[in-house]
């Protein structure tokens, strides 16, 4: 009997764990305090849920693995900033002098955008319009904003425009975004159109970089996939689980903390 009564508590406390990452709550010591127990009990209830499928590890909490939401370019802003102010630190370490660099585009690549805005002399070719804009302004950053037709939710662009474009551009380092990453499928994306483009820069490119937090590993399952190259990297924080980390290597794929 009471067997059955701890592992019901431990059950209801998961629920209510769950309940809780999906009203945005992520924090473990907040997690700790509104279900009334440790935060190094809650740690271990959150790696039962991720062992069990029912959650991903982030940067610091955790979220829920649901169907597929693609958020509004406000709405991830507001996300795991600190993960994508470490990782655009980090990315940009990678950029040689004088280099041609793509920057996709997304949140954590506008972060990216925000860091190349100091370096320079640099020419940066971007499909989102908020990195454009952002690196407009400095002076020591050519900016080539590709063409097409703009995705009203993540602000980039994508369609026949930015492939005649990028036909006639070629990239020292490539810096591509993600919704979703998975390494057999690869690299998930809302639409098509964005999953071309990003093979398309993939394809004229000395080198590419996926720029992802955590959250986006092994994820709600996006409608399009790019896969990832064997060259590829991906640089994200210290919240993605070694096991994760290994099947990517056995693609090929390394996937480095900020």
């Amino acid at each position: 009997m009471a067997e059955m009564r701890r592992r019901r508590s431990t059950e209801e406390r998961h629920e209510a764990l769950v309940t809780l990452l999906r009203s945005g709550i992520d924090g473990v010591e907040t997690l700790a305090e509104r279900v009334g127990v440790s935060a190094s009990t809650v740690r271990r209830d959150l790696a039962t849920l991720q062992g069990e499928g029912r959650i991903a590890r982030t940067y610091g909490g955790a979220l829920v693995r649901d169907v597929f939401h693609e958020r509004s370019f406000g709405e991830s802003a507001q996300l795991f900033a600190g993960a994508k102010a470490a990782i655009a630190t980090a990315a940009a370490e990678l950029v040689p002098a004088e280099a041609s660099v793509f920057v996709d585009a997304g949140t954590t690549c506008l972060a990216l955008a925000r860091v190349l805005a100091d370096r320079g002399p640099l020419t940066v070719a971007t499909r989102g319009l908020e990195a454009a804009l952002l690196l407009a302004r400095a002076p020591e950053v050519r900016v080539i904003m590709v063409g097409g037709q703009v995705q009203p939710l993540s602000h980039g662009v994508a369609g026949a425009l930015s492939e005649v474009a990028l036909g006639r551009l070629a990239f020292d380092v490539a810096f591509l975004g993600a919704d979703t990453l998975h390494p057999d499928r690869g690299l998930g994306e809302p639409t098509v159109e964005e999953t071309y483009v990003k093979e398309l820069v993939a394809g004229r490119s000395g080198r590419v970089v996926v720029l992802a937090d955590s959250s986006k590993f092994l994820a709600a399952t996006p409608p399009a996939w790019t896969q990832l190259a064997g060259e590829w990297s991906v640089l994200t924080d210290d919240g993605v689980d070694p096991a994760t980390v290994a099947a990517f290597g056995r693609r090929g794929v390394s996937v480095v903390p900020a």
